[in-house]
């Protein structure tokens, strides 16, 4: 089993394959027993967050983690990977900006993710 902070740069670089937008790392185990990170990622249409999710779990099972729960909500706006220790959560761009999760933990870290993404 790999260290929660190398799945959730596995989950960042999987997002960054298919051009998931604005992708965000947040470290929230110091505030929540939820997950140790979230990960956050726009992607642009139905079809782009159905490849985002379908994406991240490819390159986790190539690692050996499955997804404890998928759940899609909002038709397809907002998909949830739920993997224990990390939390993928990919939001149509105005389900984004409606649940805001970046202001809701912004006591969480928000880690750089300069050497893992090819570009931002």
């Amino acid at each position: 089993m790999l260290p929660s902070r190398e799945l959730a740069e596995i989950a960042v670089k999987a997002l960054d394959s298919k051009k998931g937008k604005e992708i965000r790392l947040i470290r929230i185990d110091k505030i929540t027993t939820l997950a140790e990170y979230f990960v956050i990622c726009t992607g642009t249409s139905n079809t782009q967050i159905s490849a985002l999710s379908d994406v991240v779990e490819e390159y986790l099972k190539r690692e050996g983690e499955m997804a404890l729960r998928r759940e899609g909500y909002r038709d397809g706006t907002w998909v949830l990977l739920d993997y224990g220790s990390i939390a993928v959560h990919i939001f149509s761009e105005e389900a984004r900006e409606f649940y805001d999760l970046e202001r809701l933990w912004r006591d969480g870290k928000e880690l750089d993710l300069s050497g893992v993404l090819t570009e931002e």
